[in-house]
Parts: structure tokens; C-alpha cells; sequence
């Protein structure tokens, strides 16, 4: 994919507190509650990069409650 100017768009690897993945384009801004993971490239690569380390979709906080409620179990 390319912009205006025939330069292929860039992306980063963001990431939320509940921690689920996102890419963001590096020309913008990231959103309040996102932080950069340190990955950035074309919009195949980000993808890639999330597929392969997003292995476990479930909110954090839904991870942990599951996690609580097997311990007490």
C-alpha cells in the first residue's frame, strides 16, 4: 500500500493495559491507553508480528479472573 507520495505507509506494534495488540501508522500519533512494543514496519510485517506473539486473545483481566477461579478449584 502506498500513500500520496508513492511511499509505502509504515506501521508500529501497539499494544493496550489489557494487554491486546494493535498496529498504528508511525505518521500519527498513538492513542491515550497504547503503547509502542518496539516493532515497526510495513502493514504485512506488523500483522505478522502480532499473530505470531497475540497467541492468547482474552483480556488480561479475563485471564487472570480464569486463572483465580481454576486456583480456587
Amino acid at each position: 500500500m502506498t500513500g500520496e507520495t508513492g511511499v509505502a505507509a509504515r506501521y508500529r506494534v501497539v499494544v493496550n493495559d489489557e494487554e491486546q495488540y494493535s498496529i498504528w501508522p508511525l505518521s500519527r500519533s498513538i492513542p491515550a491507553g497504547w503503547r509502542e512494543v518496539g516493532r515497526e514496519g510495513s502493514k504485512d510485517e506488523c500483522l505478522a508480528h502480532v499473530a505470531e506473539v497475540w497467541t492468547d486473545l482474552r483480556p488480561l483481566s479475563l485471564r487472570r479472573q480464569m486463572d483465580e477461579r481454576a486456583a480456587e478449584e
